[in-house]
Protein backbone atom coordinates (compact mmCIF):
# COMPACT_ATOMS: atom_id res chain seq x y z
CA UNK A 1 0.00 0.00 0.00
CA UNK A 2 1.01 3.78 -0.61
CA UNK A 3 -0.64 6.74 0.51
CA UNK A 4 -2.23 7.34 -2.82
CA UNK A 5 -5.80 7.70 -3.27
CA UNK A 6 -8.44 7.14 -5.82
CA UNK A 7 -12.49 7.55 -6.52
CA UNK A 8 -14.04 5.29 -9.70
CA UNK A 9 -17.66 5.97 -9.73
CA UNK A 10 -19.83 3.08 -10.81
CA UNK A 11 -17.67 0.48 -9.97
CA UNK A 12 -19.29 -2.22 -8.99
CA UNK A 13 -19.36 -4.13 -11.89
CA UNK A 14 -18.01 -4.09 -15.49
CA UNK A 15 -14.77 -1.88 -16.44
CA UNK A 16 -15.48 0.39 -13.49
CA UNK A 17 -15.08 -2.84 -11.23
CA UNK A 18 -11.65 -3.89 -13.09
CA UNK A 19 -10.66 -0.19 -12.97
CA UNK A 20 -10.58 -0.38 -8.89
CA UNK A 21 -9.54 -3.49 -9.20
CA UNK A 22 -6.19 -2.63 -10.88
CA UNK A 23 -5.63 0.42 -8.92
CA UNK A 24 -6.09 -0.95 -5.82
CA UNK A 25 -3.18 -3.97 -7.06
CA UNK A 26 -1.11 -0.79 -7.56
CA UNK A 27 -1.19 0.00 -3.93
CA UNK A 28 -4.07 2.67 -3.89
CA UNK A 29 -6.93 2.97 -1.65
CA UNK A 30 -9.71 2.91 -3.37
CA UNK A 31 -13.26 4.40 -3.11
CA UNK A 32 -15.34 1.71 -5.02
CA UNK A 33 -18.52 4.52 -6.00
CA UNK A 34 -21.48 2.40 -6.33
CA UNK A 35 -25.06 4.02 -6.59
CA UNK A 36 -26.35 0.76 -4.73
CA UNK A 37 -24.92 0.13 -1.23
CA UNK A 38 -25.11 -3.52 -1.26
CA UNK A 39 -23.88 -3.71 -4.98
CA UNK A 40 -21.04 -1.43 -4.06
CA UNK A 41 -20.20 -3.86 -0.99
CA UNK A 42 -20.19 -7.43 -2.92
CA UNK A 43 -17.49 -5.48 -5.20
CA UNK A 44 -15.73 -4.50 -2.12
CA UNK A 45 -15.40 -7.78 -1.06
CA UNK A 46 -14.57 -9.51 -4.55
CA UNK A 47 -11.85 -6.32 -5.17
CA UNK A 48 -10.19 -6.73 -1.56
CA UNK A 49 -7.32 -4.71 -0.16
CA UNK A 50 -7.54 -1.25 -0.13
CA UNK A 51 -11.14 -0.96 -2.05
CA UNK A 52 -13.56 0.99 -0.14
CA UNK A 53 -17.20 1.64 -0.53
CA UNK A 54 -18.46 4.88 -1.38
CA UNK A 55 -21.94 5.27 -2.04
CA UNK A 56 -22.50 7.41 -4.59
CA UNK A 57 -25.59 8.25 -6.98
CA UNK A 58 -23.88 10.69 -9.65
CA UNK A 59 -27.76 11.88 -10.67
CA UNK A 60 -28.12 12.97 -7.36
CA UNK A 61 -26.84 16.51 -5.92
CA UNK A 62 -27.10 15.41 -2.22
CA UNK A 63 -25.23 11.94 -2.45
CA UNK A 64 -22.76 13.62 -3.98
CA UNK A 65 -22.49 16.22 -1.29
CA UNK A 66 -22.32 13.41 1.15
CA UNK A 67 -19.65 11.23 -0.39
CA UNK A 68 -16.96 14.24 -1.17
CA UNK A 69 -17.70 15.57 2.90
CA UNK A 70 -16.38 11.78 3.36
CA UNK A 71 -12.70 11.50 1.33
CA UNK A 72 -10.50 14.44 2.64
CA UNK A 73 -7.59 13.95 -0.19
CA UNK A 74 -8.01 12.81 -3.72
CA UNK A 75 -4.87 11.66 -5.99
CA UNK A 76 -7.00 10.01 -8.82
CA UNK A 77 -10.54 10.52 -9.73
CA UNK A 78 -11.83 8.32 -12.52
CA UNK A 79 -15.16 9.21 -13.88
CA UNK A 80 -16.51 5.75 -15.00
CA UNK A 81 -20.36 5.58 -14.36
CA UNK A 82 -22.14 5.61 -17.89
CA UNK A 83 -25.53 4.43 -19.07
CA UNK A 84 -27.09 3.82 -22.70
CA UNK A 85 -31.03 4.46 -22.63
CA UNK A 86 -31.51 3.51 -26.01
CA UNK A 87 -29.79 2.69 -29.61
CA UNK A 88 -31.63 4.65 -31.30
CA UNK A 89 -31.07 7.71 -33.89
CA UNK A 90 -31.81 11.49 -33.15
CA UNK A 91 -35.16 11.15 -35.40
CA UNK A 92 -36.49 8.37 -33.80
CA UNK A 93 -35.40 9.72 -30.10
CA UNK A 94 -37.14 11.45 -27.13
CA UNK A 95 -36.00 14.46 -24.78
CA UNK A 96 -36.20 11.98 -21.41
CA UNK A 97 -34.07 9.35 -23.25
CA UNK A 98 -31.32 12.53 -24.03
CA UNK A 99 -31.92 13.90 -20.73
CA UNK A 100 -31.52 10.61 -18.76
CA UNK A 101 -28.23 10.11 -20.84
CA UNK A 102 -27.11 13.14 -19.91
CA UNK A 103 -27.73 13.37 -16.25
CA UNK A 104 -25.48 10.61 -15.44
CA UNK A 105 -23.03 10.92 -18.62
CA UNK A 106 -22.14 14.23 -18.93
CA UNK A 107 -23.89 16.20 -15.61
CA UNK A 108 -22.70 13.70 -13.27
CA UNK A 109 -19.46 14.37 -14.32
CA UNK A 110 -19.25 17.87 -13.66
CA UNK A 111 -21.27 17.60 -10.65
CA UNK A 112 -18.72 14.56 -9.08
CA UNK A 113 -15.90 16.51 -10.40
CA UNK A 114 -16.86 20.04 -9.15
CA UNK A 115 -17.33 18.06 -5.72
CA UNK A 116 -14.07 16.89 -5.26
CA UNK A 117 -12.14 19.16 -7.08
CA UNK A 118 -10.96 20.44 -3.08
CA UNK A 119 -9.84 16.79 -2.14
CA UNK A 120 -7.78 16.68 -5.44
CA UNK A 121 -6.29 19.93 -4.83
CA UNK A 122 -4.91 18.55 -2.04
CA UNK A 123 -2.86 16.09 -4.15
CA UNK A 124 0.46 16.85 -5.24
CA UNK A 125 -0.41 14.77 -8.71
CA UNK A 126 -3.84 15.14 -9.07
CA UNK A 127 -5.72 12.86 -11.84
CA UNK A 128 -8.69 12.67 -13.45
CA UNK A 129 -9.57 10.32 -15.96
CA UNK A 130 -12.98 10.63 -17.68
CA UNK A 131 -14.38 7.26 -19.16
CA UNK A 132 -15.49 8.06 -22.89
CA UNK A 133 -16.04 6.35 -26.33
CA UNK A 134 -14.85 5.78 -29.28
CA UNK A 135 -18.21 6.03 -30.60
CA UNK A 136 -17.97 9.73 -29.56
CA UNK A 137 -15.54 10.64 -31.75
CA UNK A 138 -16.95 12.76 -34.41
CA UNK A 139 -14.09 12.44 -36.51
CA UNK A 140 -14.39 8.78 -36.72
CA UNK A 141 -17.97 9.06 -36.97
CA UNK A 142 -17.64 11.18 -40.12
CA UNK A 143 -15.38 8.66 -41.68
CA UNK A 144 -17.76 6.80 -44.64
CA UNK A 145 -14.58 4.34 -44.23
CA UNK A 146 -14.86 3.68 -40.29
CA UNK A 147 -16.96 1.29 -38.54
CA UNK A 148 -18.67 3.69 -36.44
CA UNK A 149 -20.24 5.51 -39.67
CA UNK A 150 -21.91 2.77 -40.48
CA UNK A 151 -24.32 2.90 -37.95
CA UNK A 152 -25.89 5.67 -39.48
CA UNK A 153 -26.47 7.74 -36.06
CA UNK A 154 -27.84 4.85 -34.12
CA UNK A 155 -27.18 5.41 -30.01
CA UNK A 156 -27.26 9.46 -30.47
CA UNK A 157 -28.21 10.13 -27.11
CA UNK A 158 -24.72 7.96 -25.78
CA UNK A 159 -22.70 8.98 -28.48
CA UNK A 160 -23.25 12.60 -28.11
CA UNK A 161 -23.12 12.50 -24.65
CA UNK A 162 -19.48 11.81 -24.96
CA UNK A 163 -18.71 13.92 -27.63
CA UNK A 164 -19.91 16.81 -25.42
CA UNK A 165 -17.70 14.82 -22.18
CA UNK A 166 -14.38 14.74 -24.47
CA UNK A 167 -15.47 18.56 -24.52
CA UNK A 168 -15.50 18.83 -20.89
CA UNK A 169 -12.26 16.79 -20.77
CA UNK A 170 -10.25 19.72 -23.12
CA UNK A 171 -12.06 22.47 -21.29
CA UNK A 172 -11.03 20.93 -17.68
CA UNK A 173 -7.70 20.47 -18.66
CA UNK A 174 -7.01 23.77 -20.35
CA UNK A 175 -8.45 25.62 -16.72
CA UNK A 176 -6.80 23.12 -14.48
CA UNK A 177 -3.05 22.82 -16.23
CA UNK A 178 -1.71 25.30 -14.13
CA UNK A 179 -2.45 23.46 -10.78
CA UNK A 180 -0.64 19.96 -12.09
CA UNK A 181 -3.67 18.18 -13.06
CA UNK A 182 -3.66 15.73 -15.59
CA UNK A 183 -7.52 15.44 -17.42
CA UNK A 184 -7.77 12.87 -20.18
CA UNK A 185 -10.31 10.95 -22.12
CA UNK A 186 -10.24 7.34 -22.32
CA UNK A 187 -12.17 5.15 -25.26
CA UNK A 188 -11.83 1.51 -23.72
CA UNK A 189 -13.01 -0.04 -27.11
CA UNK A 190 -15.89 -2.98 -26.82
CA UNK A 191 -15.78 -4.80 -23.98
CA UNK A 192 -18.00 -7.44 -22.56
CA UNK A 193 -20.32 -5.48 -19.81
CA UNK A 194 -24.24 -4.87 -19.90
CA UNK A 195 -24.29 -1.38 -21.70
CA UNK A 196 -26.26 -2.72 -23.90
CA UNK A 197 -26.69 -6.22 -26.30
CA UNK A 198 -23.64 -5.37 -28.57
CA UNK A 199 -21.68 -5.54 -25.54
CA UNK A 200 -23.17 -8.43 -23.99
CA UNK A 201 -22.36 -10.42 -26.90
CA UNK A 202 -18.68 -9.01 -26.88
CA UNK A 203 -15.70 -11.19 -26.37
CA UNK A 204 -13.87 -8.23 -25.12
CA UNK A 205 -11.82 -8.19 -21.65
CA UNK A 206 -12.92 -5.34 -19.27
CA UNK A 207 -9.75 -5.91 -17.66
CA UNK A 208 -7.70 -4.41 -21.12
CA UNK A 209 -10.01 -1.29 -21.55
CA UNK A 210 -9.19 -0.53 -17.57
CA UNK A 211 -5.26 -0.47 -18.30
CA UNK A 212 -6.07 2.23 -20.18
CA UNK A 213 -7.44 4.08 -17.50
CA UNK A 214 -5.30 2.96 -15.39
CA UNK A 215 -2.04 4.52 -17.87
CA UNK A 216 -3.84 7.64 -17.49
CA UNK A 217 -4.54 8.24 -13.81
CA UNK A 218 -0.69 7.27 -12.99
CA UNK A 219 0.90 9.34 -15.44
CA UNK A 220 3.94 10.97 -14.68
CA UNK A 221 4.18 14.63 -14.44
CA UNK A 222 5.56 14.71 -17.79
CA UNK A 223 2.56 12.76 -19.13
CA UNK A 224 0.04 14.70 -21.23
CA UNK A 225 -3.21 16.55 -20.72
CA UNK A 226 -6.03 17.63 -22.37
CA UNK A 227 -6.02 14.30 -24.26
CA UNK A 228 -8.35 11.64 -25.69
CA UNK A 229 -6.59 8.46 -25.99
CA UNK A 230 -7.58 4.37 -27.22
CA UNK A 231 -6.94 1.97 -24.79
CA UNK A 232 -3.79 0.83 -26.27
CA UNK A 233 -2.38 4.58 -25.42
CA UNK A 234 -2.49 5.76 -28.90
CA UNK A 235 -4.58 9.12 -29.36
CA UNK A 236 -8.37 8.59 -30.17
CA UNK A 237 -9.99 11.31 -32.98
CA UNK A 238 -11.77 13.95 -31.65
Amino acid sequence: MNDRTALVTGANKGIGKEIARQLVAEGLTVHVGSRDAERGRRAVQEIGGGARLLVLDVTDADSVATAAAQVERLDVLVNNAGIMVDGRTAPEADLDGFRRTYETNLFGVLAVTNAFLPALRRSAAPRIVNVSSGTGSLTWSADPGHQFAVSAGAGAAYRSSKTALNALTLFYAQTLAPEGFKVNALAPGLRSTDLNARAAASDGDPAEGAAGAIRLALLPDTGPTGGFFSWDGTPAAW
